[in-house]
């Protein structure tokens, strides 16, 4: 069920938060809520598209331009906030506009055993390019040095150990046309396996659109 809660009501994401940044680093459990949860997974901020190789350089340029000029942008007409609550630990989306449109969605969720983070861009009204981050932790935030001595186990939580997915999804007149995964040598993947992540990733954007019109 995806609530309007704030993220500052969530009391079940604000612990599991504070306890994975106190194994992390002691400094940064003192900062606010909103200022900690993007210490670890930071959204893009003036950042490129680097192109990996020569597959579609060129009919991607202007998705790659957008990209940049919009998480280039440091002042919004309005900013959105909706609460998610399908992760055990919670999370949030943020909607980015400019005048009546938008621009950009955030989706950040997180879990016992990973953190992640979707960010969606729009050109000229369509899906124009996707971003999703995840990291995987070896244990659950709460799994300390005293768990793994009463379970016998040789790793307590070490968010250094965390794995880190990437994918990066380019659409072109609607559909999803190359994806790039950090954990791939980068060719292009088949027709039948982009088509069922488009699915996948469209059935999320839908939902997220859903929840910034409540």
């Amino acid at each position: 069920m995806i609530t309007r809660t704030r993220k500052h009501r969530y009391a079940k994401t604000g612990l599991a938060i504070l306890a994975l940044f106190a194994a992390v680093t002691t400094s940064s459990a003192q900062a606010p809520l909103k200022n900690r949860d993007t210490l670890v997974l930071k959204e893009s901020r003036s950042t490129d598209d680097i192109p990996v190789n020569e597959y579609l350089q060129e009919q991607l340029q202007a998705t790659r331009q957008n990209f940049k000029k919009i998480n280039s942008t440091t002042r919004w007409t309005r900013v959105k906030e909706r609460s998610l609550t399908e992760t055990t630990e919670g999370g949030y989306a943020l909607f980015y506009y400019q005048g009546q449109l938008l621009q950009k969605i955030v989706a950040r969720q997180y879990g016992e055993m990973f953190q992640q983070l979707d960010e969606y861009y729009l050109l000229n009204g369509q899906l124009s390019f996707v971003l999703e981050r995840t990291y995987r932790y070896n244990r659950p935030i709460y799994y300390d040095s005293a768990a793994m001595k009463a379970n016998q186990d040789t790793e307590a939580f070490d968010f250094d150990s965390s794995k880190i997915e990437e994918n990066r999804c380019y659409f072109l007149h609607g559909r999803l046309a190359h994806l790039l995964n950090n954990q791939d040598c980068g060719a292009p993947f088949a027709a039948d396996f982009l088509q069922e992540e488009e699915k996948r990733i469209k059935a999320a954007y839908s939902d997220l659109l859903r929840l910034g019109k409540k």
